[in-house]
């Protein structure tokens, strides 16, 4: 039985992961971290990870970026494997994660969604098939609370098409300000928030007299909540110290 302890616990993607680990046999959750307390989770809920009851299996993180040095202390002191799906980080703790993970095991994706893994394989096909005679655009939509933009997920879109394209691409973000045509080395990245929309991204190859779009909606929050599960059951096995992603979890089903 993996022990599992929710940073964010009281939030929406606390409370849908603690309803889905609740419907699983094969693992738990011991507590929960947030800065505001819930007496109706089951669970007992700390202010910070010092503060944990007992020291779990691993920990699922769906906070805010600000908690980011707790986690990493505690997990760092403890030995505990750390699944990290907040997004919003600044370069300076991404560096921290990336020397964090060279002590312990760290999961860090931008999505938890096995369809959005199935979205950045058959994105980068395309890319590799259509070549330099199609324009690429991202597309991404998220709800009016969504704070960062533009998404983790869009970004990591980008970053696995640019591996894929030659010559090297560059990122555009805006274009209001520049009046000149676009050149075929962009990548442009769109930004829509409104109402409550979970979460769709789409990849726009546009060509002479043709469009091919890739696209995935996500319907409700539990997809990545699943999704963080399956990693945290991963995570609990796992002794090397390093970065793991979505690659790694698909590697070992």
């Amino acid at each position: 039985m993996v022990q599992i302890a929710i940073s964010g616990a009281c939030g929406k993607m606390g409370r849908t992961l603690a309803a889905c680990i609740a419907e699983r046999e094969n693992c738990c959750v011991v507590a929960g971290i947030d800065l505001f307390s819930n007496d109706t989770l089951g669970f007992p809920v700390v202010n910070s990870p010092a503060a944990l009851p007992q020291t779990p299996d691993v920990i699922i993180d769906y906070s805010n970026p600000a908690s980011i040095d707790g986690l990493l202390n505690y997990a760092l002191e403890k030995g505990v494997p750390l699944v990290l799906a907040t997004t919003g980080y600044s370069e300076e703790q991404m560096e921290q994660i990336r020397a964090a993970a060279a002590q312990i095991p760290i999961f860090f994706s931008f999505n938890m969604s096995l369809g959005i893994q199935l979205l950045i394989a058959l994105s980068k096909k395309a890319a590799a098939v259509l070549g330099n005679q199609f324009d690429i655009e991202i597309i991404e939509k998220h709800h009016n609370q969504k704070i960062d933009a533009p998404s983790g997920t869009a970004l990591m879109l980008a970053n696995a098409l640019c591996e894929e394209c030659e010559p090297p691409k560059h990122l555009v973000y805006d274009r209001h300000s520049v009046r000149r045509k676009r050149e075929i080395t962009e990548i442009g990245m769109h930004s829509v928030r409104g109402g409550t929309i979970v979460g769709e991204h789409e990849v726009l190859f546009a060509g002479p007299d043709e469009c091919v779009s890739l696209k995935h909606t996500a319907s409700s929050k539990r997809v990545f909540a699943e999704g963080s599960v399956n990693a945290a059951i991963f995570m609990a096995q796992q002794r090397q110290p390093k970065l793991y992603d979505m690659t790694d979890l698909l590697a070992a089903t």
